[in-house]
């Protein structure tokens, strides 16, 4: 109990990561990026092929340490995200959204049919996981993860506060709440939507990454469309423009996923069985239909802050 436990501790934070990066970019910034999975892959992909050791059917072997592999599959999302953002920042929420969401496509598809790149459909194997030969258990290594996802989140928790908090988070917000206002007072609005919508998926191409040393493979499969729902469905749920939020909606939707898949496997017939993870996705299409319908700020919503002059003579 205790190991699964720790073990679904991890992919929720793992997920926190991914939320946090969409909730810079939704949240604060207004801007719908519907290819999260795109960039997690992207992550993904390159921290393999840093970290990896070298392998025939592959490109890569760099065996490169841990912080600098993560670094570099950041570094990579952050890229293709510059490229997305140049030619998609001035589209509308719906176009903006499609563009994304094809892209994410894209980016699946080449993981399928670059085998020499990514592996194919068989993925990368093998990938590293840091410091794992200094632990004598897998249970004392999922614990000693654990405590490193706790401090990274926490990290990029106060960070984003701070960062939200500073000059450019309250430009950003009134970029999103009033655009032409904005801009009349001399923002530009194209670089602070550009920077937003990297450093977001630098985030997420961090979970990408997280995610594949944990796992110690990552195949395409990995990141298929309905990933990208989870991590809307959390934010959604959680509230956006609230990082406490986007942390909460991660907890509860994938306890809500694990359990039901869990659920499903024990209790239902084998005819449901089968159909287990349609299932859990109608589970959590309802959890989002009800959440916008009864809360649409979601359970800890964006904190609204009335100056103390407002009324006053």
């Amino acid at each position: 109990m205790i190991s699964y436990l720790v073990f679904f501790l991890i992919f929720t934070l793992i997920f926190s990561v991914a939320v946090l990066g969409l909730n810079l970019q939704w949240g604060f910034a207004g801007l719908f990026n519907a290819g999260v999975v795109g960039f997690m892959a992207v992550g993904a992909y390159t921290t393999a092929i840093l970290i990896g050791p070298p392998n025939d059917s592959v490109i890569g072997g760099f065996s490169l340490p841990f912080p600098i592999a993560l670094a570099g599959g950041m570094v990579a999302s952050g890229i293709a995200a510059w490229i997305v953002a140049k030619a998609t920042i001035r589209l509308r929420h719906e176009y903006l959204a499609v563009a994304t969401f094809g892209i994410a496509l894209s980016i699946q598809i080449i993981a399928v049919n670059m085998p020499w790149l990514t592996g194919g459909t068989l993925g990368i194997i093998g990938v590293p996981k840091p410091l794992q030969g200094q632990f004598e258990s897998v249970f004392n290594y999922n614990v000693f993860f654990l405590i490193m996802m706790i401090v990274l989140v926490a990290a990029i928790y106060n960070a984003l506060q701070a960062i939200m908090q500073s000059p450019w988070g309250r430009a950003l917000k009134s970029i999103r709440e009033n655009e032409d206002a904005a801009a009349a007072l001399g923002k530009d609005i194209d670089k602070f939507r550009i920077e937003a919508f990297v450093l977001g998926c630098m985030l997420m191409g961090m979970a990408g990454g997280l995610f594949t040393v944990f796992i110690g493979y990552v195949s395409p499969t990995d990141f298929e469309p309905t990933v990208t729902f989870q991590v809307w469905t959390m934010l959604i749920l959680g509230g956006s423009a609230n990082n406490r939020g986007a942390v909460a909606g991660a907890i509860i939707v994938w306890a809500i996923w694990t359990f039901s898949g869990w659920a499903i496997a024990s209790f239902a017939p084998p005819t449901l069985q089968a159909q287990g993870g349609g299932i859990q996705v109608m589970l959590i299409g309802f959890l989002l239909v009800a959440t916008l319908l009864l809360r649409p700020r979601g359970l800890i919503g964006e904190e609204v802050r009335i100056s103390r002059h407002v009324g006053s003579d």
